[in-house]
């Protein structure tokens, strides 16, 4: 464990990075209290399974930090990625005891684990978490949406910008700033994965991010930091609309 996870594991609920964005984000005191009885971290190397699809999943966590892929995969073996869990998203299903993904730590990762009979039973009785859980998973529903049309209807260009943008979006929102100006964050994917999760060649991801760096609206610090001088810039290059919505 690293020195990162112990400073983790000696804080309580209310020093959470994560505090403002996870299932516990709506929280009162008595009902952090209550969370804290029951949650335990885990960490995860780069690489790391951290549960097998069809397997039992006796726990519910939230990402702390890192990154996890969640892949499904075919009858006849082949793989596709098909979600990127971030820092505050939330993993497992109450009421489901059977994983339905594979969820594997992309980079070094810290979950907030809570035994899942007790999250349930906390859920009964907690109106605060029921919430900001059935929030969750309505924006969770948005962005699978959202990822439908990028996947069947964006350029390779579009998706290339439309993946940084997400991930800008995340990693400044952690950070309680806004996404405006200048953002810098470590890109969580390698080429190879991100071209798995675009529907993209490895070839097209590295050729689309060369022309990004190109004409200026990225660029590159060694193999993953990533430097975005005008995010609204970028966000232009997204084939979104200046509301959100997509433009057909």
């Amino acid at each position: 464990m690293s020195h990162h996870d112990i400073e983790l594991l000696s804080h309580d609920c209310g020093d959470c990075p994560i505090r403002h964005r996870a299932v516990c984000a709506r929280c009162d005191s008595d009902e952090l209290s209550r969370l804290e009885q029951i949650k335990y971290y885990r960490s995860f190397q780069v690489g790391q399974t951290v549960v097998w699809s069809g397997d039992r999943m006796d726990f519910v966590a939230s990402v702390v930090s890192g990154i996890a892929t969640l892949t499904q995969t075919m009858e006849d073996g082949r793989r596709q990625m098909v979600g990127l869990l971030l820092p505050s998203d939330f993993v497992g299903r109450p009421g489901r005891s059977i994983a339905a993904y594979d969820v594997t730590a992309t980079t070094d990762l810290v979950m907030c684990c809570f035994r899942k009979k007790p999250f349930e039973d906390l859920i009964a009785r907690t109106p605060h978490v029921a919430q900001r859980l059935l929030e969750m998973t309505l924006d969770e529903l948005d962005a699978a949406r959202e990822w439908m049309l990028l996947l069947g209807r964006k350029t390779a260009r579009e998706k290339i910008a439309s993946l940084l943008a997400i991930i800008a979006r995340r990693d400044a929102s952690l950070k309680l700033r806004t996404a405006k100006g200048a953002l810098a964050f470590d890109l969580p994917l390698t080429r190879e994965e991100m071209a798995d999760y675009l529907g993209l060649t490895l070839e097209t991801v590295s050729r689309q991010m060369s022309a990004l760096k190109r004409d200026g609206m990225i660029q590159l610090e060694g193999k993953r930091h990533v430097i975005i001088p005008d995010f609204d810039a970028l966000t232009e290059l997204t084939g979104d609309d200046s509301d959100g919505g997509f433009l057909v």
